[in-house]
């Protein structure tokens, strides 16, 4: 831990806008400050782009593209460059890693093991891909020939939030830039630090000029200015539903621009009677949850379970809790890190006194305050039990480790409670039946389902949600249709 202070402490980072291939300052010369949430100090300030900053990165992007340096460079060449930035990403994982765990709590265990290999892989099996993926012929009449192909949209802003600054980008910028699209990244505010060096590698890995900008910045002006900008072709967004449907309007009143959403969750772990091991699932319970401190967009943060096993269920879970080590992000052995802001904090603990006014049994839910790291921003895991599902405990994405207990008797109940919600990003059954499993599953009202696990996921697999969970899908091949349009070409030889 003393080597990660001592690093934190000597590191010096890249705060401003990459734009057309060099960093700058805001245009207005306009900072924001970035408070690590490991000990609520000012660690930096970083610049804040706003309208006149995002009009420059996206006409660089859009030059850059009508150029066709690297809309219309060959396919192999798009993916040697993609391939390199992800081995760069490699060779510079500690450092990545610790601007991740500085900015955004992230323990930097799972930063090193986790969010750096993880946006690294993404990067190069979308690289990978891209001669791997065929076009299409028509059945056309014999005198006709039709080609179906796909071409890059053009400019792409990409918006993501504080959870998983580094991962969440290289699910956006990985199948965008493979595709051929230029990019304007527009990271959280809070967690800007590791998409600013990205950048910078992108460039030393051959990334042309223009194509890959980065505009750190508040929503409400660089967000907004990418949401309406006429040239941009695309948004892509991960973050609140509310500011996911600002965007719809932006493009409803500029171009019509595309949209895909990922709009959070709340998503249900429904472990019926008949489950096999409840240790296992206890354990999976509680990490599903508590993980990264319970900022997951898809965490399992409704536990929905059969009345014959609720005791004993949540006896393990909490067990599970307080043996989690929580304590200071540079500490190899911190299991459990902090909230990202000291305004999500609040937020965290506000939510035990909703659940007190609703008469539910509060476990934990305390601000934690480690010596030495009195001012950060740390919350010990939360059980709220006998929640009311209908009420706001039950309803809200708290976005904490806070895990919501609904009791329920059998599985058609079960069923019925887990898709009362406004989300339906993810969901997990439990159970020793494999037609209960399958049956239940296609009945939950989500994304992604899981059977007798939770959150195991790999850029293999589409993510993404209905209902006020978004629209569109992260990850897999299905990504590149968010990054690419059509074009027919029909031939006459009659």
């Amino acid at each position: 831990m003393t080597d990660w202070i001592a690093a934190a402490a000597a590191l010096s980072p890249e705060t401003r806008l990459f734009i057309d291939g060099d960093y700058r300052d805001a245009a207005d010369g306009a900072t924001l400050d970035s408070i690590s949430p490991r000990d609520g100090s000012l660690f930096t300030r970083i610049a804040a782009g706003d309208t006149v900053d995002v009009d420059a990165a996206v006409r660089a992007a859009s030059a850059a593209f009508e150029s066709g340096v690297w809309s219309r460079a060959d396919r192999r060449e798009r993916q040697r460059v993609l391939i390199r930035l992800s081995e760069l990403m490699l060779e510079n994982l500690d450092e990545l890693a610790l601007l991740e765990s500085l900015d955004s709590g992230h323990p930097i265990g799972d930063a090193r093991r986790v969010d750096v290999p993880n946006a690294a892989r993404t990067i190069r099996w979308y690289a990978e891909a891209l001669d791997k993926i065929y076009d299409e012929v028509a059945p056309t009449p014999e005198n006709a020939l039709a080609l179906v192909r796909r071409e890059p949209l053009g400019v792409v802003g990409a918006v993501v939030p504080w959870n998983y600054p580094l991962i969440i980008s290289a699910w956006k910028i990985g199948p965008a830039l493979a595709a051929g699209n230029s990019v304007v990244l527009k990271p959280a505010e809070n967690t800007s630090l590791s998409a600013i060096r990205l950048a910078g590698l992108a460039a030393e890995a051959g990334v042309p000029a223009g194509v890959f900008n980065v505009v750190p910045g508040y929503g409400r002006t660089a967000g907004q200015a990418l949401g309406r900008h006429p040239l941009v072709d695309k948004v892509a967004f991960t973050g609140s539903p509310a500011v996911g449907k600002g965007f719809l309007t932006y493009a409803g009143e500029s171009n019509g621009k595309q949209v895909s959403l990922e709009l959070g969750g709340k998503s249900a772990q429904l472990v019926l009677a008949d489950v096999e091991d409840l240790a296992a699932c206890a354990s999976s319970v509680a990490w599903g949850i508590f993980y990264n401190a319970g900022q997951t967009c898809h965490g399992g943060s409704r536990l929905i379970v059969d009345e014959t096993v609720h005791d004993e269920l949540v006896d393990e879970v909490l067990k599970v809790g307080r043996s989690l080590v929580l304590g200071d992000p540079l500490d190899e052995l911190t299991q459990l890190g902090t909230i990202a802001s000291g305004v999500q904090l609040d937020r965290v603990l506000g939510y035990t006194e909703v659940a007190r006014s609703e008469g539910v049994s509060v476990h934990g839910g305390n601000r934690v305050r480690p010596t030495g790291l009195e001012d950060g921003f740390y919350v010990e895991p939360t059980v709220f039990d006998g929640v009311d599902n209908a009420g706001r405990i039950g309803q809200e994405e708290i976005f904490g480790p806070s895990l919501a207990v609904t009791t329920v008797r059998g599985v058609d109940e079960g069923i019925r409670v887990a898709n009362e919600s406004a989300y339906g990003l993810a969901a997990s059954v439990w159970t020793q039946n494999i037609t209960t499993a399958l049956t239940t599953a296609q009945r939950l009202r989500a994304g992604t389902v899981w059977v007798n696990t939770f959150d195991v996921a790999d850029v293999i697999t589409p993510f993404g949600g209905v209902k006020q969970s978004g629209a569109g899908r992260d990850r897999s091949l299905h990504a590149f249709d968010a990054y690419t349009a059509l074009k027919t070409t029909w031939i006459d030889l009659g």
